[in-house]
């Protein structure tokens, strides 16, 4: 009878290997092989590590040329000198492999559309958006510019060979633990991916996306005479880039308005559209940046700073790193997942990026002459669509096909098939700068090793996408700002809707020469700035697109700042970046209190309006008057519009808090102060703002019983990984600042690198990110500066030479690499 316990026992031990070798469904997710993942050999437990470890290592890469040296401080932000740069980018290939490999690869599998490849089905509809943008494609036409220049290539070729010689050392005790979790595993880097990271920045940056859609449905809904009322084009306090009262010249090209503009665009409504884009970037994606002239200085020397403020993330976007070879010595932020360093400085320069804002992707409803798609009415006559085979592989599931269609605007994107519940079956084809060949690699290949003015020209050049604000200053004393891209000539309003595409009238004209670019070098006023401001006034002579592209109030507030500081230090910068003063607020509240009759309002109303008016307008950690601001304006703008909207049943968009604030400074009788679904009487900005006040003060009452009436609480910051997994992410940090301030720390978005750099003969430099060098969530490197960023503080950065390097008391870790 032995048997019998044997048959149970070998029952029992198939079961559970099955088991223990199988994802099982928990909620939408399932979990790790849990025999993989708890493996004491190769499991999660593989991944912590020790406290003390040590990065002391002597390694042999085949593909090297050259002995090469990487020194790392105590904050394991490595120092690498190498004879030559390819060398130098291979081994920051294998540096960004071996602290954020699984980072760097899955951002390009969201970029490529493979979310589903390793997640399933519940990302196909991410992944066909990122296909039907034509994202891949786009990387394939810039990887194509990329290897077209020796430089670019040989960098490219060099991080791609460093990846690849990590990727090929590890073995499954080594995989980071997000591939665990997901239960996949690295596959070979290319080129390519290193585009699509490129490209993703390019989509991330595109400010408000596919808003071309909501626009065109929020002008038909109310008419093109009330929509120019809620969406202007330029702002009245706008204090732009480059200074009003700038003189322009004539534009290089003439562009002219479509001959149908009023019928077929303006005032055409017929094209309501129900398209919904599965993924937005944030309309926030955004920076700071700044340079102070020497004549504004303490030690007579430029400083430069830079805080871009994109998602905060754990792994962190950025790598901090010093690259040096013979041809240069480059210290900053770089890309896990592409070469060079994008934001820093070198011996001579320092250069930073904000985002432009500019309008490079229109949409364009397209006749097609039936639903095969095979043929579409352009320029009175039908053409042939050309194909473009997309296969989206899909975890446990069979492949899915997107065939898309090629027009000469661009990729079909919206169709019968995706994301549009349009019974007629209408299409709309995207046209973006992004899709065009370009090199920005070659600009940051430049830039670090830039050396003076006429370099950086040369290096910003050949950006093309997305557009951006490079500031720049050099210890000779120069000082620079230019918006530079691929910018193409429009006439005013083109592209804030979806535009005919049966024929050419409504294509771009051309695209704006670089030296009509806005720029200005060495002003008289001793700095230059931006904030994602509008970069010019009206007498611009082309059209940049939407207002709502373009936040105002950092911009007045770094300016004012600026204008008022003398004898300046790098403590004084640190101090601006970190300013929590609310400019917006300090505008919008005399317009309320001016209309609130506190004789209409009871105790608890009183109390609140009573934070507010003593209020010192910061966004600090423990300002409760900022909290009872942001929940009454948020009240007061949804009084006021609320009514008019109530009835839209497609995507539509709100106009910016800035439109009804400059309306009420114009304004008291602000028209759609009137509730439209009342006929008792006509309500006055007196009835919206004690009606918003009662209203918030039900929120405000919540909000104080659940402890969070602190801004810093309130707010709720916190840096998440990027699996959205709360073990893994830092929550409920102790920061101030957000929406409309220098400071711009929102819950889950802000400042993601603090730089600034005096170009003094021996180079000061201080920065800082919310996150650590390591992507290793076992690994106390992992969230080393969050605290320290959190806090308004920096870190002094070392700029060594080699033989400094050796004997510096902050470097900790020396690694060799040599060819073998």
């Amino acid at each position: 009878m032995r048997i019998v316990p044997a048959i149970i026992t070998a029952t029992v031990t198939t079961a559970l290997i099955i088991t223990l070798n199988t994802q099982l469904p928990v909620g939408e997710s399932k979990t790790p092989r849990l025999g993989y993942f708890l493996s004491p050999q190769k499991g999660f437990w593989k991944n912590a590590e020790p406290t003390d470890i040590s990065f002391d290592e002597d390694i042999k890469l085949t593909g090297l040329k050259a002995a090469a040296e990487v020194y790392f401080d105590d904050r394991l932000v490595p120092h690498v000198y190498a004879e030559n740069d390819y060398d130098a980018y291979f081994i920051q290939g294998y540096l960004h492999a071996k602290f954020r490999l699984w980072q760097m690869e899955f951002e390009t599998y969201v970029a490529a559309g493979r979310l589903s490849e390793i997640v399933g089905e519940g990302r196909l509809n991410t992944d066909k958006y990122f296909r039907r943008l034509g994202m891949v494609y786009a990387a394939e036409n810039s990887l194509k510019a990329i290897e077209a220049n020796p430089d670019t290539k040989n960098t490219m070729d060099a991080y791609t060979a460093g990846v690849n010689s990590y990727i090929n050392s590890l073995n499954d005790n080594d995989i980071p633990l997000e591939y665990k979790l997901l239960d996949y595993k690295p596959e070979p880097w290319t080129n390519m991916k290193s585009a699509l990271f490129l490209k993703f920045m390019s989509f991330d940056l595109s400010g408000q996306g596919d808003a071309d859609l909501g626009m065109t449905n929020t002008k038909n809904f109310f008419g093109w005479d009330i929509y120019k009322k809620l969406f202007p084009t330029v702002a009245d306090s706008l204090d732009p880039i480059i200074p009003k009262g700038t003189t322009f010249e004539k534009a290089g090209i003439n562009v002219s308005f479509p001959k149908s503009i009023d019928s077929l665009y303006l005032n055409k409504n017929d094209n309501m559209i129900a398209a919904v884009p599965p993924m937005i970037p944030d309309k926030d994606n955004g920076s700071n940046n700044w340079a102070v002239a020497g004549s504004k200085t303490k030690s007579g020397k430029p400083i430069l700073c830079n805080d871009p403020h994109l998602g905060l993330n754990l792994p962190s976007i950025w790598f901090e790193i010093q690259i040096t070879t013979p041809s240069h010595s480059a210290y900053g932020a770089s890309f896990p997942g592409t070469p060079t360093i994008p934001i820093g400085f070198n011996d001579s320069c320092a250069w930073g990026e904000t985002n432009a804002g500019r309008d490079v992707k229109d949409f364009y409803e397209i006749k097609f002459k039936d639903s095969t798609m095979q043929e579409y009415w352009f320029n009175n006559a039908w053409v042939k669509t050309q194909f473009r085979k997309e296969v989206i592989k899909v975890k446990g599931k069979e492949d899915d096909t997107e065939n898309l269609a090629m027009t000469v605007f661009g990729p079909v994107m919206y169709d019968k098939k995706f994301q549009s519940n349009n019974k007629d079956g209408k299409y709309y084809a995207v046209r973006w700068t992004a899709h065009d060949a370009s090199n920005e690699l070659l600009t940051f290949y430049r830039l670090n090793r830039s050396k003076n003015y006429i370099d950086y020209v040369d290096a910003i050049s050949t950006f093309e996408c997305p557009g951006q604000n490079f500031v720049f200053a050099c210890n000779n004393g120069d000082i620079a700002i230019r918006q530079q891209g691929k910018f193409p000539a429009k006439w005013k309003r083109q592209g804030d809707f979806v535009m005919p595409g049966t024929d050419s009238s409504y294509l771009w004209q051309g695209f704006i020469d670089i030296k009509e670019n806005p720029q200005m070098s060495n002003p008289a006023r001793g700095f230059v700035s931006s904030a994602n401001q509008m970069a010019v006034d009206s007498t611009y002579p082309y059209y940049l697109g939407r207002n709502g592209n373009f936040p105002l109030y950092r911009g007045i507030a770094i300016n004012k700042r600026l204008v008022a500081m003398n004898n300046i230090t790098p403590a004084d910068m640190q101090a601006l970046q970190t300013d929590n003063f609310n400019v917006f607020a300090a505008t919008a509240r005399p317009v309320l209190l001016k209309y609130i009759d506190e004789t209409k309002l009871n105790a608890n109303e009183k109390k609140y309006l009573d934070i507010f008016k003593s209020w010192n307008l910061r966004a600090d950690v423990k300002e409760q008057g900022s909290t009872v601001f942001k929940v009454l304006w948020d009240s007061v703008y949804a009084e006021v519009y609320a009514d008019d909207y109530s009835k839209a049943k497609l995507p539509m968009y709100l106009p910016e808090p800035s439109t009804l604030l400059e309306s009420l400074l114009k304004d008291s009788n602000y028209v759609f102060a009137d509730n439209i679904l009342t006929t008792d009487k006509t309500e006055t900005m007196y009835d919206v703002v004690v009606k918003a006040l009662q209203k918030a003060t039900k929120t405000l009452t919540d909000i104080e019983k659940a402890g969070k009436l602190e801004w810093g609480k309130f707010k709720d910051t916190h840096v998440s990984h990027l699996l959205k997994l709360p073990a893994l992410s830092r929550l409920h940090l102790p920061i101030g600042g957000g929406e409309n301030i220098i400071n711009a720390t929102k819950s889950d978005h802000g400042p993601s690198w603090r730089m600034i750099v005096q170009l003094t003969d021996n180079i000061e430099a201080y920065a800082v990110y919310p996150g650590g060098q390591s992507g290793n969530p076992g690994s106390k490197y992992y969230d080393t500066f969050v605290d320290t960023w959190a806090a308004g503080k920096y870190y002094p950065l070392l700029f060594l030479k080699k033989q400094e390097a050796r004997h510096n008391n902050r470097v900790k870790w020396h690694i060799t690499f040599i060819n073998g």
